[in-house]
């Protein structure tokens, strides 16, 4: 433990906990998308997918309990992220503070930095809403424990609300196609033989992830789900 926390106190732990959790949250948002474009299959279909969730583990687990310990896992990974993000964005700013020649590579990256950082800001404020929203409905107009089909259904039954998840969704993959591209140098996965590949791979998380979630909301707004 107290090597982890040596490491995490320079800057390339910083970034390898943010790969690390980033694979983590990455992870669960491809499979939210994919449980997500269940609306496609009706509203019994989802709802029934939102019970297998609250009822995994039975009946070893209570209710809701695995889903709760993933949520867990999921909330100390976020933070650990955003913690670490933060602090990057502070030695990066001190950095630029000392005068030194700044290469092109060095522009490309620092660009994507502030792409990342803002994004980030962006992002941390429509999970904390998502939240809000669809998991405890307290923003929900016409929320039903249960009813995710009916819950989406008028939740995008919204112009803004719909405009908001969209631009969202856009944020997010610029978010994982930066997070995608750079995890891989950070974790060590940098070998010229399949360097060729992590644009490309990084572009398919970002557009799938992006397009599988966006897909729900325009659908609804265009008549496709009702």
């Amino acid at each position: 433990m107290r090597r982890v926390v040596q490491l995490y106190k320079s800057t390339i732990g910083k970034k390898i906990m943010m790969a690390l959790t980033g694979v983590i949250l990455v992870g669960f948002v491809l499979g939210h998308m994919i449980g997500n474009l269940k609306a496609f299959q009706g509203a019994e279909k989802i709802d029934a997918y939102g019970e297998f969730l609250r009822e995994m583990g039975s009946p070893i687990f209570g209710h809701g309990q695995v889903l709760w310990l993933v949520r867990i896992v999921l909330i100390v990974a976020f933070i650990v992220h955003v913690i670490a993000a933060l602090q990057l964005t502070r030695v990066g700013q001190k950095a630029r503070r000392e005068k030194y020649a700044k290469s092109l590579e060095y522009e490309a990256s620092t660009y994507a930095s502030r792409t990342m950082r803002y994004g980030g800001v962006f992002l941390l404020v429509f999970v904390v809403y998502h939240l809000l929203h669809m998991t405890t409905g307290t923003m929900h107009p016409d929320f039903q424990i249960g009813g995710i089909y009916h819950n989406l259904q008028v939740a995008f039954g919204s112009v803004v609300v719909a405009g908001f998840y969209l631009v969202a969704m856009a944020a997010l993959g610029f978010h994982l196609f930066h997070g995608v591209w750079s995890g891989f140098q950070t974790l060590g996965l940098n070998h010229p033989r399949y360097n060729r590949y992590r644009r490309p791979l990084a572009v398919g998380v970002a557009v799938v992830i992006a397009l599988g979630f966006v897909a729900i909301p325009i659908s609804f707004l265009a008549g496709i789900l009702s």
